[in-house]
């Protein structure tokens, strides 16, 4: 009910983008940007005024949106296509008609959809009316700004390093990594570590019990284990077979014995100097036998990258891709890590990763404790533009009300 009042809000508020509109006033909308949950979104063809409506790319701002289009050359109509919270929702357009289907119901648009420089341009209010979206408008920059309609999005929380004060957000995730465990200082498997370690028992909680309740609310827990190579601790474990075995081994039986019902791999630091080639080829030939060893015990298995844009070149996407369940993207870092990370970083780190895998295996990484209430729902429209699997959210704790809030405006959690 909440967002179904949100659409009719839209409605009216669009009502301003066709006929009397303040837009309607600039001689030919020249200069317009376009903003999707505030990251600009490319265009074919600028958006244009027309008969006091402002037109914009169809095609551009569906795909944008999740969006299926059609093109029929034939009939000279496009069949939009949207899958949502109350089911499919399906539109169809004919050029130089004025009158589109919705539903099955006619639907009036203030002017028929026109051709211009090859792209086809509807009304900028058909998003709101029929799809959701909310628009505004900014006269002095002339800006238009497009939030995407609130949906489904797979989630991945983690839970480590004090994150117990939000232990009660656990639910609300598809998946939980856990990260008690790590690759020591001597490059060998461990659970004992004072960092990213198996936690004490306070009382009748206790690490078994959460992964426990984890599961029976219905979100699959992930055994974390964590690595980085300031002392080459990762590099001698790769390097070395029999301890890399070993560590295998200790990786999939910890996960299988305490109940997690997957690994997620999160390796960090290769290709910063050395031999970079053989650092990929050497972590390919890990993950391939942790693979192996983890869909053999029923284990799902995540392997959590540093961007393609970062410093850190030794991770091969496209044949980690091929071996792991999903990829999760960790773009941030890229700055002070208090500051929202440079949405453009972050956007340009998806496309690269795209480049190498598919969008079905590739899930954004958000760390909230840089991130504020506005920032992340950018950081979670990127996520839904390129239509990727979904987020994960670096960490429970660090979350906050204020976040939370926001982030539920864009995203239904589980």
């Amino acid at each position: 009910m909440k967002q179904r009042h949100k659409w009719i809000l839209c409605s009216a508020l669009l009502l301003g983008f066709g006929g009397t509109g303040t837009l309607a006033g600039n001689a030919g909308a020249a200069g317009v940007g376009i903003m999707l949950d505030g990251y600009p979104l490319p265009f074919p063809v600028e958006p244009k005024v027309m008969q006091g409506t402002t037109m914009v790319p169809f095609r551009a701002i569906s795909e944008a949106l999740g969006i299926q289009v059609v093109w029929n050359q034939v009939a000279q109509t496009i069949t939009a296509t949207k899958q949502g919270e109350g089911g499919t929702q399906q539109v169809v357009l004919a050029m130089g008609s004025q009158t589109a289907q919705a539903g099955g119901q006619n639907v009036q648009l203030p002017v028929a959809p026109q051709m211009i420089s090859g792209t086809t341009m509807i009304p900028l209010s058909f998003f709101s009316q029929q799809f959701g979206a909310e628009v505004s408008w900014n006269q002095g920059t002339k800006t238009v700004s497009i939030t995407s309609p609130k949906e489904e999005l797979y989630t991945v929380g983690f839970y480590a390093l004090s994150s117990y004060s939000e232990i009660s957000r656990v639910p609300e995730f598809d998946s939980v990594a856990f990260g008690w465990s790590r690759i020591g200082t001597d490059g060998g498997f461990t659970t004992g570590a004072k960092e990213y370690g198996w936690p004490q028992a306070a009382g009748d909680i206790t690490p078994e019990t959460i992964i426990q309740n984890t599961s029976a609310q219905g979100t699959a827990p992930y055994l974390m284990v964590y690595s980085v190579d300031g002392n080459l601790e990762l590099t001698k474990n790769l390097e070395d077979k029999q301890l890399q075995e070993q560590t295998v081994t200790q990786m999939v039986s910890t996960a299988t014995e305490k109940g997690f019902k997957g690994i997620a791999l999160d390796l960090e630091g290769l290709g910063w100097s050395g031999d970079k080639a053989k650092a990929r080829s050497d972590y390919n030939a890990f993950v391939k036998n942790l693979a192996s060893r983890a869909h053999q015990a029923g284990l799902k298995l995540t392997v959590i990258l540093h961007p393609l844009n970062s410093a850190y070149t030794g991770y091969d996407y496209g044949t980690l891709g091929k071996l792991a369940d999903e990829l999760i993207i960790m773009a941030y870092a890229y700055g002070d890590e208090k500051s929202p990370e440079p949405a453009a970083k972050v956007d340009e780190a998806i496309r690269l990763a795209l480049k190498e895998t598919g969008k079905d295996k590739l899930v954004l990484g958000i760390s909230v404790a840089s991130e504020n209430k506005q920032s992340v729902n950018t950081k979670i429209g990127l996520a839904k533009r390129y239509d990727l699997k979904g987020i994960a959210v670096w960490r429970l704790g660090l979350i906050g009300q204020d976040v939370w809030d926001e982030m539920n405006e864009s995203i239904d959690f589980k």
